[in-house]
């Protein structure tokens, strides 16, 4: 086979790979704004929940004053009456309403300074949130902005990337770059690798003699039998690689049993 075809898929190796890397990159972008958007949704869930309970508080409010308001006039009332008494024991009967009014408002401020201050602390806990919603709708609104932009960039790289594989691709067998990209895709982005001295170096496997010698004529691409990947043939610096040796050292064999062969088919001759 010709070197440009593994010159080809070792270039659009690095093509794909980084094709494969832009895409993960553009699903992973929106991430960022789930984050700051469900913090947002949180805010907005914990500020409705302490704005009902400070709506609740504030109804309270307003019940207790009523009620300080009507107690007040039944004190009064009962002391306007002070003056028409005319028995001992009318006046022993108003002056218990009398001090069981009192006493009625004086709880009844307890409870309404009780409540007011509650309200209060309510309040600016409610307005410090407020003011925490408003900046997280910021981060939101600038996260998305962010994110239109950097999708922008990366559906540029991408078609940019698609344009070189377009021009890599032609003449190249559609089951091959079929198998290839998944390679690519589940080995981390590398697909093609050399075999030196016998040996896968992406799974660094020993492989079988024969099929070394198949990978280093090169008239076929060979995927590794163990991780999968092209394989190319890559000789060793000095010259001659493991792939040879293991040849040569069949054909040794080989001739060794012929000879063995051979000279037992004398030997019964002579036995004849």
């Amino acid at each position: 086979m010709a070197r440009t075809v593994y010159d080809k898929l070792r270039a659009l190796q690095d093509v794909l790979s980084r094709k494969f890397e832009v895409e993960k990159e553009i699903q992973e972008i929106p991430k960022s704004l789930a984050t700051k958007t469900e913090l947002l949704n949180r805010l907005k869930k914990s500020y409705g929940e302490r704005s009902g309970t400070w709506q609740a508080a504030s109804e309270r409010i307003a019940d207790i004053t009523q009620k300080l308001a009507d107690a007040e006039q039944e004190r009064e009332k009962s002391e306007g009456q002070m003056d028409v008494i005319k028995t001992q024991r009318e006046y022993e009967a108003l002056d218990k309403e009398i001090k069981d009014a009192t006493d009625k408002e004086q709880t009844l401020r307890k409870d309404l300074q009780r409540e007011q201050t509650t309200v209060e602390e309510m309040k600016a806990s409610l307005d410090k949130e407020d003011m925490m919603i408003r900046k997280q709708e910021e981060d939101v609104k600038e996260e998305q902005s962010k994110i239109k932009l950097k999708i922008k960039e990366k559906n540029a790289e991408l078609k940019k990337l698609q344009g070189e594989e377009k021009k890599i691709t032609p003449g190249l067998e559609e089951d091959i770059l079929f198998k290839f990209e998944r390679i690519i895709k589940s080995k981390s982005g590398i697909g093609i690798v050399s075999l030196t001295k016998g040996v896968c170096t992406g799974c660094y496997m020993i492989l079988p003699p024969h099929f070394v010698n198949t990978v280093r004529t090169g008239e076929h691409v060979e995927f590794c039998p163990y991780c999968s990947r092209i394989l190319f043939y890559q000789p060793d610096d000095e010259g001659e690689s493991l792939e040879t040796t293991l040849v040569e050292d069949e054909a040794e064999e080989e001739e060794e049993e012929e000879e063995e062969e051979e000279e037992a088919a004398e030997e019964e001759e002579e036995e004849l």
